[in-house]
């Protein structure tokens, strides 16, 4: 196996087109447990700890530019208030010690279904930028996942970077799992209120073969909620939220769960965020009256 060091985005790129069978790894906290557990044996190892680019993070336009390579512990301590929902992820992944290594780009690049970055991308419709010595070129997450851990993510590009835009409304991050910490989803939602479109957002995971959408959900309480004020919904509305988003799902039989009890904790978390945020939008247009 071979080892490449670069120590420039623009080197990263060209190892990265030498090696298209390779694999970059950052924090590592994926591949270095399948190749210990010899699940993978790349031809080469493309280390990116050493471009700084990658640990970069800051305004761009209306978004915040998020390197692929900053770790969740930066990003729980300097985004929480631009990025919350992404914050609210990274404080549910792993440990301390997992939090200081893994990143976004890692989990984008793994792709597994259950990763806990996926559903706040998705929900904020944030925009994945990958490169390579061709170019740069921009993809929304929604657009990212195509099928069980396949992404537009051509083999000779790096995800360098994820657009985050800012927040203008409240977002959620819900998670279950078998034991508290130190888990594995069993299944996960985020949902994200857009008070100047008056646009709704929700992501899922770890209940399908990709990280989901549900439209039907998004469209439902776009025409239900008071942009207005953020008076409380009606239980009826709570309640058909959560079943639609229940419904957008496509879980399997496993060993964390059963895809019945994945479509009942999601509802169930998808009443709770909306609860969150209706509390949240409402101090929101208090404020603001």
């Amino acid at each position: 196996m071979e080892f490449v060091r670069p120590s420039t985005l623009v080197e990263a790129l060209e190892a990265r087109s030498a090696h298209p069978d390779g694999v970059p790894i950052m924090g590592g906290t994926d591949v270095m447990v399948e190749m210990n557990f010899d699940k993978r044996r790349p031809s080469a190892l493309i280390d990116l700890t050493r471009v700084p680019e990658l640990t970069e993070w800051g305004v761009d336009g209306d978004h915040t530019r998020l390197g692929a390579g900053v770790p969740y512990t930066r990003i729980i301590e300097h985004l929480s208030g631009s990025a919350p929902a992404l914050a609210k992820a990274s404080r549910s992944v792993a440990s301390p010690q997992i939090r200081n290594r893994g990143t976004v780009g890692g989990n984008l690049g793994g792709a597994s279904p259950a990763g806990e970055s996926h559903p706040p991308l998705l929900a904020t419709d944030a925009v994945i930028e990958l490169a390579s010595v061709r170019g740069t070129r921009r993809v929304r997450a929604r657009d990212f996942y195509l099928s069980f851990r396949t992404t537009a993510l051509r083999e000779d590009e790096l995800i360098t970077a994820v657009l985050l835009p800012r927040a203008p409304g409240p977002q959620q991050f819900a998670k279950i799992g078998t034991r508290n910490a130190m888990v594995i989803a069993v299944t996960s939602f985020s949902l994200a209120l857009d008070a100047e479109r008056r646009a709704v957002g929700t992501g899922i995971g770890s209940a399908g073969p990709t990280p989901l959408r549900s439209e039907a959900a998004e469209e439902f309480l776009e025409a239900e909620f008071d942009w207005e004020d953020g008076r409380p919904l009606a239980e009826p509305v709570v309640r058909r939220f959560g079943e639609l988003v229940a419904a957008a799902a496509r879980p399997i039989d496993d060993q964390r769960g059963t895809a019945e009890y994945r479509r009942h904790a999601l509802s169930v978390m998808a009443r709770r965020a909306l609860s969150w945020s209706v509390t949240d939008y409402r101090k929101g247009a208090t404020r603001c009256a």
